[in-house]
């Protein structure tokens, strides 16, 4: 039997997210528990709910996320599998991260609504789109991206989406009639891209600047994060548009490390929470 020994500053909310993440990882689940909990996602239609009262967006009606009335720039950038360890005044959400770390918010998102919306803002999942896909499923995770992002401002949290595309199909009309990667984002607006581990060889670096351009020529942002850098090439071009770079995660925290004497404590303790489990 788990028993749990939780001491907080502030953040109550943070500590019922730490306990619940922690019951899901001592929880054994069997083949059939995984088979039977992915068949009931999928026997209703991909939570259908998810979008109710949504407007869509193309031929393939991908739901639409709304411009914000006012801009909020988050200070900092925190992974969705981190964000216990953040403070969330000074910290938005995002999911650059393994999609199977984000896997419980695509599942169960209305579990994390009240959490989240205690932070800076929600960037959307950043859902695999590989260019190696088949169409079909680049597809289906530029909807669930937009999906989850429309549930989340319909809450009430200020949602911010982000953008990525897989292989030429999904930024250009030469298959499709439409830039499937953009639908759902209104234009004139404010996105968000990963760059991290995509400018490392000429061939990712090809098609991040190649839809780069596609998606500033479609959306007009008037502001881009950016998780990671962003090439000055693609800057200058747009000098309408504020870009806002933010480090990795693993940067923040060895940055903070450094900053804190090498204590490795300093993101958890800073107005967010202390906890520990025991197992008895």
């Amino acid at each position: 039997m788990a028993k749990y020994v939780i001491m907080y500053l502030s953040n109550e909310k943070g500590v019922l997210l730490l306990a619940q993440r922690q019951r899901r990882r001592t929880k054994t689940r069997t083949v059939v528990d995984s088979a039977a909990r992915n068949a009931a996602v999928l026997s209703d239609g991909c939570n259908p709910e998810f979008v109710k009262g949504a407007e869509f967006d193309g031929i393939f009606e991908i739901p639409i996320i709304k411009k914000p009335k006012k801009y909020q720039i988050p200070k900092q950038l925190v992974p969705f599998s981190k964000m216990a360890k953040a403070d969330p005044k000074s910290f938005a959400v995002c999911e650059y991260e393994n999609d199977r770390e984000f896997r419980d918010l695509l599942l169960n998102p209305d579990e994390y609504i009240s959490i989240i919306k205690e932070y800076q803002g929600f960037i959307t999942p950043d859902c695999s789109v590989y260019r190696d896909m088949p169409l079909a499923l680049q597809i289906t995770n530029i909807y669930r991206n937009r999906a989850i992002g429309y549930c989340f401002q319909k809450h009430g949290v200020y949602v911010i989406p982000c953008v990525r595309w897989g292989d030429e199909r999904t930024y250009t009309k030469k298959v499709l009639p439409e830039k499937i990667a953009f639908l759902g984002v209104e234009k004139h607006s404010i996105v968000s891209v990963g760059s991290y581990g995509q400018l490392k060889d000429k061939v990712n670096r090809y098609f991040f600047e190649a839809g780069m351009d596609s998606m500033m020529e479609t959306l007009e942002p008037e502001i881009v994060l950016v998780y990671s850098k962003m090439p000055d090439n693609i800057e200058h071009k747009y000098p309408d548009t504020k870009f806002v770079e933010y480090p990795d995660w693993t940067s923040t925290v060895r940055k903070e490390q450094e900053d804190n004497g090498g204590r490795t404590d300093a993101l958890a303790c800073r107005g967010t929470l202390q906890w520990s489990v025991s197992s008895l």
